[in-house]
């Protein structure tokens, strides 16, 4: 039996202001993942929850997801959904019994006895169980099953052994929780929420189960064995996930029962692909105008200046003539002032006076300047200031400051 396990499409996200759906970015991805299925022919596509950004989700966010689900069960592919944390489980499962008609199965909220939805499907080995599970609260599972869970892995436990799950049969679990290996977290894909210590379960809770199809955790991998594994998301939605290997869906072949299931990430090119990129400014100027390839969404940071709108401006035209987006700019700059480093973060902080203040006194051995200065300098932030509104400094101003400006330039 041939299945396909995805995760955390959150559909509706945007990215650093710009919406993944309006831009194409999910449209495009949708239509790529249905021509995949389209040429491998899964028996069922397994979608580990967080289908959608929000738990309100948008008409866009929503029409895409319905494409996505009437291309799957129109190539007669099973389709088994859960909701996760953030999903509205509630406004999922609506029209479930009339939908599980035409092949999509999805998890409800889970509710007293507990029971969680269970999908058989058939191959030339035999049956293969699906278990359908939503995203767990403690309290939630606690009122459920009628006793008291205090943490996310007690929780788990619980409503697993309250199933009658057959282990001489194939099983296959879906969940979304925070599953980790011995208490030790992997690295995250940099987008998730609500994770990072929070809800921890160990991998031991999915012991029998032939394959545990995972969400949650944007990145990719498997947790101590290669049957327990997180899909990932299908496209990066944080800059540090460029750090990682092909982000794709994952193949499940399974074979008779008592052998090990077969895994194979087919990667699927985006849109837009995302890009990071870090050095002096002159050094980055020159190797965007060098670049050749173009439709990505770039992250720059400058190590040598602090960023200035010129400089935003001057790279964003670059990005653009490559129809690429300069989504992140920033600076890791560290400007030494009065004797000690300021970051680029800080310099933007300080006023004019406060600037020249410490200026100075790098300059002057630690020396400060004299009142007279600082109010003089204090006056020309109050003129910056008043060039919004095109008010012009008076004559004797301008001399002041002039003379001000030569006299710490012959020092």
């Amino acid at each position: 039996m041939k299945l396909i396990h995805l995760a955390d499409l959150h559909l509706g996200k945007s990215l650093h202001g710009v919406s993944l759906l309006e831009a194409g970015d999910q449209p495009h991805w949708v239509e790529a993942f249905l021509r995949l299925c389209e040429a491998r022919r899964p028996d069922a596509v397994v979608i580990a929850g967080d289908v959608y950004d929000r738990s309100a989700p948008s008409a866009g966010a929503v029409e895409l997801l319905s494409r996505l689900l009437t291309g799957l069960t129109d190539l007669g592919v099973q389709v088994m959904l859960i909701p996760g944390n953030h999903d509205s489980a509630q406004r999922l499962a609506f029209g479930r019994t009339l939908l599980t008609r035409a092949g999509l199965h999805i998890a409800p909220p889970l509710t007293a006895p507990g029971a969680l939805t269970r999908v058989t499907l058939s191959d030339e080995y035999g049956p293969v169980d699906f278990w359908l599970m939503p995203y767990l609260f403690p309290a939630l599972a606690s009122e459920a099953l009628g006793t008291e869970l205090r943490d996310y892995d007690a929780a788990v436990r619980a409503v697993l052994a309250a199933q009658p799950v057959d282990f001489t049969r194939r099983n296959v679990l879906a969940a979304h929780q925070n599953v980790t290996l011995g208490g030790t977290e992997a690295e995250r894909g940099g987008s998730e929420t609500m994770v990072g210590g929070v809800g921890q379960v160990d991998v031991s809770a999915f012991q029998g189960f032939d394959y545990v199809a995972l969400g949650h955790i944007h990145a990719g991998y498997a947790l101590g064995k290669p049957t327990v594994r997180y899909a990932g998301s299908p496209l990066c939605y944080h800059f540090n996930e460029t750090r990682q290997a092909a982000k794709g869906p994952l193949l499940i072949e399974l074979g008779p029962k008592g052998t090990e299931p077969a895994v194979t990430l087919l990667p699927l090119e985006p849109l837009h692909r995302m890009r990071t990129a870090e050095g002096p400014y002159e050094a980055l100027r020159a190797g965007e105008a060098a670049r050749t390839e173009g439709g990505e969404y770039v992250s720059l940071t400058l190590t040598d200046r602090r960023v200035t709108p010129e400089i935003v401006e001057d790279l964003r035209g670059l990005l653009e003539a490559k129809g690429s987006v300069l989504l992140e700019i920033s600076s890791s700059y560290q400007a030494e002032l009065g004797g000690g480093t300021l970051s680029a973060a800080e310099l933007n902080r300080m006023g004019l006076a406060e600037l020249f203040a410490a200026f100075y006194a790098q300059r002057r051995g630690g020396a400060e300047p004299d009142e007279a200065s600082l109010a003089l300098l204090r006056k020309a932030e109050e003129l910056a200031e008043r060039a919004d509104c095109r008010l012009s400094p008076t004559e004797e101003e301008t001399d002041q400051l002039l003379q001000l400006a030569l006299k710490e330039g012959q020092a």
